[in-house]
């Protein structure tokens, strides 16, 4: 019976530990878990929050002034409609809110609190 050895008698010591190195890089390759970043993914999210308030409010001032011009009651069509199209669009702005959250549940997991700053001002 022969014993299987590392290296060979004839092989030098820096050759060995090359290979070592490669075994042990190929290991890690095979075992690290790929991370991902939410950061782009994260940003998207704001911007559409930003584009549901901006655009609720733009599409309120809008009718409004259509309104104005319809009915000559410049300024009140104008005000009325931009509150209205604010409070449209915070409605749509927590129900998109939800959404994102569910979605961004489902693909990175439960949520992880930060660990605990222990320095004090």
């Amino acid at each position: 019976m022969t014993s299987r050895r590392m290296t060979q008698p004839d092989e030098p010591r820096d050759e060995a530990l090359r290979r070592l190195d490669q075994r042990a890089d190929a290991l890690e390759a095979r075992t690290a878990r790929a991370t991902q970043e939410h950061g782009a993914k994260a940003a998207s999210y704001g911007y559409r929050l930003i584009g549901v308030l901006i655009g609720g409010v733009f599409v309120g001032l809008g009718l409004g002034a259509a309104i104005d011009v319809i009915a000559k009651t410049a300024p009140w069509g104008m005000i009325a409609g931009v509150l209205l199209g604010f409070g449209v669009s915070i409605w749509m702005a927590v129900r998109s809110a939800q959404q994102m959250t569910a979605e961004a549940a489902r693909e990175w997991g439960p949520v992880r609190d930060l660990p605990l700053d222990d320095e004090e001002d």
